[in-house]
Order: structure tokens, then C-alpha cells, then sequence
């Protein structure tokens, strides 16, 4: 679809489902700022029988005055209903939807449907009603539901229990764009940034559109960030708390979360999170799932742990960044990054950021490595210190069902990376460790994932197989 970066098979999902010969009932769902709205409106620009955006914070009457307005725009009506509840809401729709061809398809579009569920509104119950009375017995209805409150979008549609229980035909859930999506982006926004630069874009946007677009072509990358968080009234610095008000109710205790897990870079097990926010039971397990179905945390276990050893790291760009610079930051410097870019402290987040960008393209690395169709476990493995020795850190190992597990090493750099004696000794010793720990009788390749590869030196020998930046951007 023109106009689209991305979302092919999103996007193909849909102009199969408006072929479709029944009617459907679909859910667009993910974090906010991620596109969901643009790629159906995309989609179906032309095509639209009726469409309505749920308002934030605003009562029943006025949502109804607004699906009033939308029922008199989409009639060509002179006047708009009067609407006393949602079943007058529903029944005025199938009204319109009547006077229609029945050879025509009726895409109907609710979007933000969360925020139209005010509390004692009836909505779902009505909505419920609408499609199991009528519109599942046509075959001409898609019935399109979206919304940024992944948690209400799962609980009170696609898990319901009651009269919609079952009754969603197909999912769409967007993640963020890939670095290759983002660089199309970027691109067809006459952003001609090289790709060293859009990884370091993307170690702070992340893959959200939104947030991409609010990048100025004209500006560098660092004078970009600058006016976007550290000059006055930058826009993204209050994201975070519009973010999460919008997404969740009791937004305080997803806050909570996500603040102790940003002060441990490889996050924390479900015991610590308890003792760092005094939140358990099954509220803490449904802010945890709620967190991961928004792609803000990822839950992982250590190799060859059990489940209880699952551990939960931030892995949303833009919150490890806002953790690490921008919350908490008091000293009004306008051009804090630029003064700041060549500090230890941003070279130190830089590496372990692009750690994060590389978990996030672990198909890009497979496909680089050539195992894209070998079953594997990506995991992470560390060996604690002592007082004598320090501790063992494996960011990323593939363990493979050929018998062979990559060791990967993740190095970010504005040069080919040079292997030291040190630093391969340092390697031979991590992996003898790993052996000797885990019992492995598998094959032990060493990976090197780098922005510009390794330096060929007497020490370099050591790496079986590299991954380099670029390989990163592959479709």
C-alpha cells in the first residue's frame, strides 16, 4: 500500500480478510505510537463504511455525541441521532449498514476502543449483542477493533469470557519496526543518515514510527535528541508518563516495576521485583504480562534454568534511555547530549545498548549465521564471582538442535573491533568456564557481532563466525 514502510504481511492479512466471505471480527493491537491506526486508515482509505475513535478521560454522553457525529458523516445526513446508550449506538449503526449494497464489503472501524469503555457504560455488553445477533450472520461485515491498552484489548476481547468468548476471527498485534524498516523510514523522510548513525537512533527511539517521525532531516542525529529531550519543553520528556497513563489503569504500580528493573541492566527474577516495589501475588504477574504484551519488558531464563529462575529485563529502547538520562536529570542543559556524547558513561550505555538492538534482531543474526531453519534456544548465561575471581558474563548464547551453541560476543564501535591477547585469553577462559559448568558435550563456536567486524590480527582467529551492523538491516 502506498504510503505503508513496512507491515507487508500486516498488511496482505488484511486485504485477505476483506476478501473474505464471511464476516470478521479483528483485533489491531499494540503498545501506543506504534502505527495501528495509520495502517488501517492506510488500508482502507477508500474503502471505510464507518469509523469512530474512542476520546481519553471523556464521559459516556460525550462518546456518544461523537458516535453520533461520526453516524451523521458517514450517512450524509443532515442531522445527528440522539443516542441514550450503546444499543441506541448499535442499532443506529446497522441502520446505516442496511441501506448499503449487500454486494459492497462494510468495513467498520473502532479505534481506542478502550478508552470508549467507560466505567458503567454497558459498551462490551452492547457490542457483544451487535455481533452475535446480527453481524455474524451476515457475511459482509469487517468489524475492526483497535486499541494502545493492550491489557483492556486482550482481557475484554480476545480472552473474554463471555459473549465474545471465541468469537474474534484474527489478530494483529505490531511490534516495533526492524532497524531495515526504520531506515526505510528515515529514508522516505529525507533523512539520509548512514547506518552507524541509525543504529544509535535506534539505541534510543527504538523501532516506534511515532517516534521517528519526529526527526528533523535537516538536523544531526545528536541536535535531534537534543530538542527532543533535553531542550525546553521537549516533547519526549514527558512521554514517559503520558505513556503509561494512557496504556494502563493504576499506572503507578507499572510504573514501579519498570523503575526497578531499569536500575539492573540484566534485569531482575520475580523475588527481587517483590522486594523492590512490595507487589505481589497475581497483581504483579498480570503487570508483568501486561508490560511484556507491550513490548516494554522480556521475561527469560538463564541457560539450562527452570522457570522459576525466569528473569525480566526492560527491553523497550526508549525506556532504558529515559532511565538511564533523562529521568531524574536536573541539570537544564539544553544541549545535554551533545556534551555529554563523549563521556564514559554514554560509551558504556552504548555498548550495552546495542546489546539490546542485537537481541531484538536475533533473526537477522540466525539468518547471518546461516541457521534460520535450525530449531534453537536463545538465552542468556552467567557465572556469579567470588571474592577471588570476578564473575562470567554470556549476553547472548544460540544453543542449536545441530549440536553446536554460538557464543556471542557483542561489541559496539566506530572501528573494526581489535582482539587483544587479553581480551582472547579472557574469551578462551569464558568459554573453558561454560564447559566446565554446564556439562556441555555440544560444539562451542565463537560469535562476534560488531558494527564493522574484527580487525584480522594474530589474536582474531579465535572467532568462528562474525555478524556485522549491516546484517542487522536484512528484511
Amino acid at each position: 500500500m502506498c504510503g505503508i514502510i513496512g507491515r507487508v504481511k500486516e498488511v496482505e492479512s488484511l486485504e485477505m480478510l476483506y476478501k473474505s466471505k464471511r464476516s470478521e471480527f479483528i483485533i489491531v493491537y499494540g503498545r501506543r505510537r506504534i502505527g495501528k491506526t495509520f495502517l488501517v486508515n492506510t488500508t482502507f482509505a477508500k474503502r471505510m463504511t464507518f469509523a469512530y475513535t474512542g476520546a481519553r478521560n471523556q464521559s459516556q454522553r460525550v462518546q456518544l455525541q461523537h458516535f453520533a457525529e461520526q453516524l451523521k458523516h458517514f450517512s450524509k445526513s443532515k442531522f445527528a441521532p440522539e443516542l441514550k446508550n450503546w444499543e441506541d449506538a448499535f442499532n443506529q449503526l446497522k441502520i446505516l449498514i442496511t441501506t448499503l449494497p449487500t454486494t459492497k464489503r462494510k468495513v467498520i472501524f473502532f479505534d481506542e476502543m478502550p478508552w470508549i469503555d467507560t466505567p458503567k457504560s454497558s459498551f462490551v455488553a452492547a457490542l457483544e449483542y451487535f455481533w452475535n445477533s446480527w453481524a455474524a450472520q451476515r457475511t459482509d461485515i469487517m468489524f475492526v477493533a483497535c486499541g494502545s491498552a493492550t491489557s483492556w484489548m486482550v482481557d475484554k476481547l480476545i480472552e473474554n469470557k463471555g459473549g465474545l468468548h471465541n468469537r474474534i476471527t484474527a489478530q494483529i498485534y505490531l511490534r516495533p519496526f526492524t532497524l531495515g524498516e526504520c531506515e526505510q523510514m528515515l529514508r522516505a523522510n529525507h533523512c539520509l543518515w548512514d547506518r552507524y548513525t541509525i543504529v544509535q537512533c535506534y539505541m534510543i527511539m527504538g523501532g516506534v514510527p511515532f517516534y521517528l517521525s519526529l526527526m528533523k532531516s535537516e538536523e544531526s542525529l545528536v541536535q535531534n535528541i537534543d530538542r527532543l529531550f533535553f531542550a525546553k519543553n521537549a516533547v519526549m520528556k514527558n512521554e514517559f508518563d503520558e505513556l503509561f497513563n494512557a496504556l494502563f489503569n493504576q499506572a503507578d504500580k507499572y510504573i514501579d516495576v519498570v523503575s526497578a528493573l531499569a536500575k539492573r541492566r540484566e534485569g531482575l527474577q520475580r523475588a527481587e521485583i517483590i522486594a523492590e516495589t512490595s507487589f505481589s501475588g497475581g497483581g504483579l504477574s498480570k503487570v508483568l504480562d501486561n508490560l511484556e504484551r507491550c513490548d516494554f519488558i522480556t521475561s527469560y531464563s538463564k541457560y539450562k534454568s527452570t522457570i522459576r529462575n525466569t528473569f525480566y529485563r526492560i527491553s523497550d529502547n526508549y525506556l532504558l534511555f529515559y532511565f538511564k538520562f533523562v529521568r531524574g536529570n536536573n541539570t537544564k542543559d539544553n544541549l545535554y547530549w551533545t556534551n555529554n556524547l563523549s563521556t564514559p558513561t554514554v560509551a558504556a550505555w552504548q555498548g550495552f545498548s546495542f546489546e539490546t538492538v542485537c537481541l531484538q534482531h536475533l533473526a537477522q543474526i540466525k539468518r547471518k549465521l546461516g541457521i534460520s531453519g535450525i530449531a534453537t534456544n536463545s538465552c542468556s548465561w552467567r557465572k556469579a564471582g567470588t571474592d577471588a575471581s570476578q564473575g562470567i558474563q554470556i549476553d547472548l548464547l544460540i544453543d542449536r538442535a545441530d549440536r553446536i551453541i554460538n557464543i556471542c560476543e557483542i561489541k559496539f564501535s566506530q572501528t573494526p573491533y581489535s582482539i587483544s591477547k587479553d581480551y582472547e585469553n579472557n574469551l578462551r577462559l569464558k568459554m573453558a568456564y561454560f564447559i566446565e559448568e554446564t556439562k556441555t558435550r555440544k560444539s562451542l563456536a565463537l560469535t562476534m557481532i560488531t558494527t564493522y567486524g574484527v580487525l584480522p590480527g594474530i589474536h582474531s582467529g579465535i572467532v568462528n563466525n562474525e555478524v556485522v551492523m549491516d546484517d542487522l538491516f536484512a528484511d
